[in-house]
């Protein structure tokens, strides 16, 4: 995908807190939160979001065996392809150091859903500190303003210009080995889309009424930007971070599949229990098969609820 379209794409979604508020007086949200509910896709998507949450909180606590126990150690051997399969006492088999699948899928959860939400953290604040800056420089800061906006956006466009996981790999094999990297690697992959929506946004609201109005009666510019164009700019961001869950654990899987996730094999992280599990995969497919299965299920959770978000408070995409 060009720059270019991403950009078209980031800059469609910002124009969404442009729409005015409709003829019955109900705001933007309440009218997208009744659409919501009445979206089967988004109701799917929260109900896969709810129980990866609980599963993520309990799932260390009701897991029958410890993550780094090899109880059964004695019954694998990787070398001549043996291995155990789903059975009465390990319901999900074993892997190649004799650990029960099902509690290391249940103790994983927690930490793929960890760099999920650090990653996306990350992305969120730094973008939002420098498309408040951009935007804010562009639409009540003159001429000067406009060229400090010109030269954001420009550093900005060559970051959307790379592929993210090539600049997620080059972040990770800058920095070294270890689960913060990965965090960090994915959350810098998100600050560009999030900087541009939220510039792209408060662009679109520079030129609303009372933002004219608050100009006219001499309100500060600072005040005017921070408490007025910021939060009604905030409902593209908040759309864009529930997709970018979905992305964040997806690439954070990439990276731990590519050898840059965590170096210590006994905690449990679903991306890097499927990179364990690869070089077992003709003699012990399920090994791969549930990390895989839980991360194309959470991440197709995010992104229902995400689309289903952005249909609701898109005017274009209204039924």
């Amino acid at each position: 995908m060009s720059v270019a379209t991403k950009s078209e794409k980031i800059q469609r979604l910002a124009e969404l807190t442009a729409t005015k508020e409709t003829g019955t007086g109900a705001s933007l949200w309440r009218e997208a939160f009744r659409r919501l509910k009445r979206s089967k896709m988004a109701i799917i998507g929260a109900i896969i979001i709810s129980l990866f949450v609980v599963l993520a909180i309990v799932g260390p606590y009701i897991a029958p065996h410890a993550a780094t126990a090899q109880a059964w150690r004695g019954e694998v051997f990787p070398n001549r392809g043996e291995f155990v399969g789903p059975r009465g006492e390990n319901w999900f088999g074993l892997d190649h150091l004799g650990r029960d699948m099902f509690s290391r899928m249940l103790i994983g959860a927690r930490q793929t859903l960890l760099v999920g939400i650090i990653a996306t953290m990350i992305g969120l604040v730094t973008g939002f500190l420098i498309g408040g800056i951009s935007g804010a420089a562009a639409t009540l800061g003159g001429d000067a303003g406009k060229r400090i906006d010109s030269v954001i956006m420009r550093f900005i466009d060559m970051l959307l210009a790379m592929p993210s996981l090539l600049l997620a790999v080059s972040i990770a094999a800058i920095m070294g080995q270890s689960l913060t990297t990965v965090m960090i690697a994915v959350g810098v992959v998100q600050i560009p889309v999030f900087a541009r929506l939220l510039r792209g946004s408060m662009l679109a609201q520079g030129g609303a009424d009372y933002v004219l109005a608050a100009k006219s009666l001499g309100v500060r510019k600072r005040r005017i930007v921070i408490s007025q164009i910021i939060p009604n700019s905030l409902s593209p961001v908040i759309v864009q971070a529930t997709l970018s869950l979905a992305t964040a654990i997806i690439e954070a899987a990439a990276l731990s599949y590519l050898g840059l996730g965590n170096p210590d094999p006994a905690i449990p992280e679903w991306g890097v229990m499927l990179t364990q599990a690869q070089r077992f995969f003709d003699n012990a497919p399920l090994m791969a098969l549930y990390p895989a299965v839980g991360i194309i299920i959470t991440a197709l959770g995010f992104t229902l609820f995400g689309e289903a978000m952005r249909e609701a408070l898109d005017p274009k995409l209204r039924g």
